[in-house]
């Protein structure tokens, strides 16, 4: 090749446009805020929760419980624009919706019953929140610890463990209403779970990818003609209002509240690394420690900003990502969008009334498909784990059933020490903390382990002889396990009977 030529070729790969990421995909204003809408929706009860929750043990005021939600919901806006958009050094440039953790609930409520108001618990967020931005980097270099082994039990258990939110949606939300559990609320889901089944295999491609916006529309529209669904007081109220730095008052900060909510941003950063990981799979691109670390770096920035807006811990919601693999729609512009979206419903009472609308049991019919799509991802994942002699099929087991046992019996670990209840109560951190202790201990620290390996051990592989298959011949195949030449003769076995 000449140097004129070479130079011309490396001119033109120079030229040549970089390949695009999948989360990097420009779908367009129409499709982003379809889509965009459709994450909202999918994650609006979970965000609104936890405010409802932490007003009620406070004793608030129904005008300070709406404050509160709207500043969790802008709050969980601001979060998802720098997780998806990113500046330097923060934010995992991944379709990720951000919003307030449940990790956290169980603590909060507690710094309330023992005397330090909403003000400590505002003060514990934040100054637990400094300290997690200052592991962050720690928990970045993790991923070498999250093989497809862990990350595939994570991920299952993600999708299993929400199957609780699920089952109380689709029974009404509450327990304290009175047609909690009714037959007409799990019809309501049914009908919802249908019509997304339907939309998915009867409509075109536009339309599958919007099955669970559109089967939430559906659903609401019936609810309304049941009964179940009343906009009428949708224009009641402010129609514009920002959320208020430190409406709520300064934070105070205690060392005990700090300490006990520093638990719970372990716990965070924990799902939060198995969620980045886990819709990079999903998403089909790569995430190297740098990536992981600039998405907790981005929780954490959020969470210590969040309380001075009086909001709390923010991070990735799981029920999200089985959006992201159930629609297969990647782009986190999309996602960047549901953060706009978020915002207006922050500083728009009205728009946060109308999607309140919807009633749970709506929102239980497409959770169903959107959860077991998470834990149907995380069986995926499991599946491309070599079993062959070794110990996987030992940690899968324990791992995933370790983290399932908080979601059957939700007291089992009632009587342990606080701090063990924070991180094990939440089964997917527990499910976690197993896979990787366990990996550690079978497959990098194999000091010690048996030679005499356990009934849980797959079946050992086939194995040939060299003497064998020099005795081989090309040409040469087996049928109905008898072996024949090139020519169809048999080939005797010695000891075997062979004629």
């Amino acid at each position: 090749m000449t140097q004129a030529t070479a130079a011309v070729a490396a001119a033109d790969v120079a030229a040549a446009p970089a390949i695009e990421r999948p989360e990097d995909e420009n779908l367009g204003f129409g499709p982003h805020l379809a889509y965009g809408m459709q994450h909202v929706l999918t994650m609006y009860g979970g965000i609104v929760a936890v405010p409802l929750i932490v007003a009620e043990a406070a004793g608030m005021s129904a005008a300070d419980t709406s404050l509160l939600i709207t500043a969790c919901l802008f709050m969980g806006g601001i979060a998802t624009l720098l997780q998806t958009l990113g500046i330097p050094f923060f934010g995992s440039k991944l379709p990720l919706v951000q919003g307030v953790s449940f990790a956290g609930v169980a603590t909060m409520v507690s710094i309330l019953q023992t005397g330090g108001g909403i003000q400590g618990v505002l003060g514990a967020v934040a100054a637990a929140s400094v300290l997690g931005l200052i592991v962050a980097p720690v928990f970045s270099k993790v991923t070498k610890f999250f093989p497809p082994l862990v990350n595939g039990c994570v991920i299952t258990v993600i999708g299993l463990s929400l199957m609780p939110v699920c089952a109380n949606w689709a029974m009404g939300g509450r327990p304290s209403l009175p047609d909690y559990g009714s037959m007409s609320n799990v019809v309501l889901a049914g009908i919802t779970l249908l019509t997304v089944l339907l939309l998915s295999k009867l409509g075109n491609a536009a339309i599958s990818r919007l099955s669970i916006l559109l089967a939430i529309v559906i659903g609401t529209v019936i609810a309304v003609f049941m009964g179940k669904s009343d906009f009428s007081n949708v224009g009641q109220g402010a129609w514009f209002a920002v959320p208020q730095p430190l409406y709520f008052g300064m934070p105070t900060f205690s060392m005990a509240s700090t300490l006990s909510m520093f638990i719970v941003i372990l716990v965070i950063l924990v799902e939060t690394s198995a969620d980045v990981l886990a819709v990079g799979d999903i998403v089909g691109t790569p995430v190297n420690s740098r990536r992981l670390g600039d998405g907790l770096r981005a929780d954490m920035l959020s969470s210590i900003v969040a309380p001075f807006f009086g909001a709390f811990t923010q991070s990735a919601f799981a029920q999200n990502v089985g959006l992201v693999a159930v629609t297969g729609v990647k782009s986190r512009y999309v996602v960047a969008f549901s953060g706009l979206i978020l915002i207006a419903l922050g500083v728009l009472p009205i728009m946060g009334r109308i999607v309140a609308c919807v009633p749970p049991s709506v929102l239980g019919g497409a959770g169903l498909v959107l959860f077991g799509t998470v834990a149907a991802s995380g069986i995926r994942t499991l599946s491309k784990v070599d079993y062959h002699n070794n110990m996987n099929m030992i940690i899968v087991a324990t791992a995933i059933g370790a983290g399932l046992l908080p979601v059957v019996a939700p007291k089992f670990y009632a009587q342990f020490p606080e701090w063990f209840a924070t991180i094990f109560h939440s089964g997917i951190s527990g499910a976690a903390v197993v896979a990787i202790s366990l990996n550690l201990l079978f497959n990098h620290f194999k000091q010690g382990n048996s030679d005499q390996q356990s009934v849980f051990v797959a079946a050992s592989e086939r194995r040939l002889t060299q003497h064998v298959l020099d005795s081989l011949s090309d040409g040469d195949q087996v049928i109905d396990g008898k072996l024949y030449d090139k020519n169809g003769n048999l080939v005797p076995v010695l000891g075997g009977g062979g004629h």
